[in-house]
């Protein structure tokens, strides 16, 4: 075990430093397949979602099987930290850690090829783009399911501030929905120098803005979670010219689809009365992105029956987060469960001084070949 523990972080750190982002993890999806392939009997497909790889092993007679998912793409952003195996590739980093989830899959995919010690068949799915653009969801339009037909479906996420060997997870929504959203707000634009011949948008769009606020305050039930976030303003280029057009940028995060409705309905209402106050016009793109990631009650209660064989505490009854994640897609089209795993004390994901801490290769690797041999019990 200390060997592939070895193995894995080597795998691990060669990940790292060579990080791809999303629908271009070319080179990474290369290795994965090739060490796939140099498993014993493991049956190898490439080119699902473009860069999706897909493991199958079969053991025994049973018609039963399991799907395992992880992750492969990195992030833009320019990483800080100055290890040795620090990102090459500038202005792209594994902030996010799918470097590990990669590699303690491809560990317990060595592991089970060595032991076969379940009956059925399981599915290892190396998936791209989680960060972007749902690459579950293109490898199930694609026909993952019905290539690889599982009967349920489980995914691991690392958690900073959990302590190493922890495990969390609920059953119903864990992860959050996140709709994008752009408005722009439109005038005729003037000289700054004579506002009265105009109208500013600029002013239009931030009283828009912290209107919108008042949509989770005053419009949402209190006992439901709900977070609206502004993240990108765009507007003018000259210092003495008013803009004609100003564009806002952000997201959504909600558990419920009820409330994604009612919060789009209220940005519209709500823009466009502000607009219609000031004479200017409004426009909303609004667009659902990933929906909530909802664990199956039955599959939630087996995987952490799987993480309690070797982890040092399983909170089965965590609180759900505002994050989001792609998986939704496919617990939409199988049972199954999705499940944090402690990264210990670690930067935050998503910063620029992240990294997935290796001691928490072996623990992964061992939920998901836990979780293999007793779904599929010989």
């Amino acid at each position: 075990m200390d060997s592939l523990h070895e193995q894995m972080r080597c795998w691990r750190r060669d990940f790292h430093r060579h990080p791809e982002l999303a629908f271009e993890e070319k080179v990474t999806s290369g290795k994965v397949a090739e060490l796939l392939e140099s498993f014993d009997g493991i049956e190898v497909h490439r080119g699902l979602a473009g860069t999706g790889v897909v493991g199958v092993l079969r053991s025994g007679s049973s018609e039963r099987s399991i799907a395992l998912r992880a992750d492969m793409d990195a992030l833009p952003i320019h990483e800080e930290n100055d290890f040795e195996h620090r990102s090459r590739n500038p202005g792209t980093m594994h902030a996010c850690g799918h470097d590990g989830h990669t590699a303690m899959l491809l560990g317990a995919a060595k592991h089970l090829s060595r032991n076969r010690s379940f009956d059925g068949t399981v599915y290892f799915v190396f998936q791209p783009a989680e960060e972007k653009d749902g690459g579950a969801r293109v490898m199930i339009e694609e026909g993952l399911f019905e290539q690889f037909p599982a009967e349920e479906v489980y995914g691991v996420h690392n958690f900073p501030g959990m302590e190493v060997g922890n495990f969390g997870l609920c059953v119903g929504p864990l992860m959050a929905a996140i709709d994008v959203f752009e408005f722009s707000v439109t005038s005729a634009g003037g000289h700054a120098a004579f506002p009265h011949g105009t109208v500013d948008p600029i002013p239009v769009a931030a009283e828009i803005v912290l209107a919108l606020q008042t949509i989770v305050a005053r419009n949402v039930d209190p006992l439901k979670n709900a977070v609206i976030s502004v993240t990108r303003v765009h507007g003018g280029h000259a210092d003495n010219v008013i803009p004609s057009r100003v564009v806002h940028g952000g997201c959504v995060r909600t558990f419920v689809p009820d409330l994604q409705k009612l919060i789009e309905r209220r940005m519209r209402q709500i823009g466009r009365g502000i607009c219609s106050a000031h004479g200017a016009g409004f426009e909303l793109e609004y667009r659902p992105y990933y929906p909530a990631t909802v664990n199956h009650a039955d599959q939630t209660d087996k995987a952490a029956n799987a993480a309690r064989e070797v982890g040092r505490n399983v909170n089965a009854d965590m609180a759900p987060v505002m994050g989001s994640e792609d998986f939704a897609f496919m617990l939409q089209e199988r049972p199954g469960a999705f499940m944090f795993l402690g990264n210990g004390d670690s930067a935050g994901l998503h910063t620029p001084r992240y990294d997935f801490n290796d001691d928490v290769l072996p623990v992964g690797m061992r939920y998901w070949t836990t979780l293999v041999e007793t779904q599929l019990s010989a």
